[in-house]
């Protein structure tokens, strides 16, 4: 399994690099063709590459990305490496050993008739060119099963938080700062005051659906020049939702921006980017992984909400019932510290495949 996971992690796959995610594909692809014992589907969509087995009808997904957050070269910086049970290397957590679990677990059961096993490349962009792809299969299946990273401590994911994501522009008309700046319009100023707005966006939001949203202001930008009234300005913003009215009432609201500074124009694009997935999608399949856990002596198993999203919330927001983080145990998604702890794969692996030994 190190080895395998070696191979994938010195294999760098960071999303915006179509060519560096081409060859990750190609990798992944026969790491699975030697463990599954078949071909896969390679799909190349829009320039993005995605790996996918089908065995029979699917009845089963399972899901995953090769796609890390990792820049092409962070390999000198962040060396793959195994030293006193914990290996390192950029997406060795996110989620390139969830990725030789479930290739290996799949390996030691006697048929994989029913199973489609799905691994997209734009995961962390947003799934823009996997969204359809996942959702269809989805639809023709009874469960799903995410090998993200677990939650600390190895806990699965039964309910995630859904995402929007807007892209806020001011226009506003330029001027001279020094010789007539009243006769220009401030972008910035009026993207100011936008600001203070989406400031109370998240309290309206739960005084009325319950807590858990937050609205986030990310990327900024205003002007040309220091000697000239913006014309332009412009925001990202991030939004985390616990529950589909929650996601409509942020939406309601964000659309319903005005500008505050005469001749000034807000124009607002994106929206909801993911569902939420509500615990209700998880709890049959975290009862039933449970069980499996006790039964090889691994104990029971935690659950855990959290923040973040996956394609899992896609899945689930089709009606397919999800179970998600029961990929890698370790920590630092996204982060220096990211690792996974070597010596719960192999029972990572034998819990995958107990758990799809049950569900057929």
């Amino acid at each position: 399994m190190l080895a395998d996971l070696e191979e994938l992690v010195s294999c760098e796959s960071f999303s915006d690099d179509h060519a560096a995610v081409a060859r990750s594909g190609q990798v992944v692809a026969a790491q699975g063709r030697r463990l599954l014992g078949a071909s896969p589907r390679t799909l190349n969509i829009e320039g993005v590459t995605h790996v996918q087995w089908t065995f029979g009808t699917p009845r089963i997904l399972l899901l995953g990305h090769h796609d890390t957050v990792w820049p092409i070269g962070s390999l000198k910086t962040h060396p793959w490496s195994v030293e006193q049970g914990i290996a390192r290397g950029p997406g060795v957590f996110d989620m390139k050993a969830g990725l030789v679990q479930m290739f290996h677990a799949l390996a030691s059961l006697p048929s994989l008739d029913g199973l489609c096993v799905l691994v997209t490349g734009d995961e962390e962009t947003g799934s823009a060119t996997s969204r359809a792809l996942i959702e269809d299969v989805a639809r023709q299946c009874s469960a799903t099963l995410v090998l993200e990273p677990s939650a600390p401590g190895g806990a699965l994911k039964t309910s995630r938080k859904g995402v929007s994501l807007y892209d806020i522009t001011v226009h506003g008309r330029a001027a001279h700062s020094g010789l007539e700046p009243e006769k220009g319009v401030n972008a910035a100023t009026e993207l100011a005051h936008q600001l203070l707005a989406l400031g109370g966006v998240a309290d309206t939001v739960i005084a009325s659906t319950g807590p858990g949203t937050s609205v986030t202001p990310t990327l900024m930008k205003a002007g040309t020049s220091n000697n000239t009234v913006p014309a332009r300005a412009a925001l990202s913003v991030d939004v985390r939702v616990p529950n589909a009215a929650a996601q409509e009432a942020v939406d309601q609201f964000i659309r319903a921006l005005e500008p505050r500074i005469p001749g000034a124009r807000v124009a607002v694009e994106g929206g909801p980017n993911r569902p939420p997935l509500s615990p209700d999608a998880s709890a049959e399949l975290f009862a039933l992984a449970t069980e499996q856990a006790v039964r090889l002596g691994l104990g029971p198993l935690r659950q855990a909400a959290v923040g973040g999203a996956s394609d899992g919330n896609y899945t689930a927001g089709v009606g397919c019932p999800t179970l998600d983080g029961l990929g890698a145990v370790g920590d630092g998604a996204h982060a220096d510290h990211e690792h996974v702890v070597t010596a719960t794969m192999p029972a990572r692996a034998r819990l995958l495949a107990q758990l799809v030994g049950a569900l057929r």
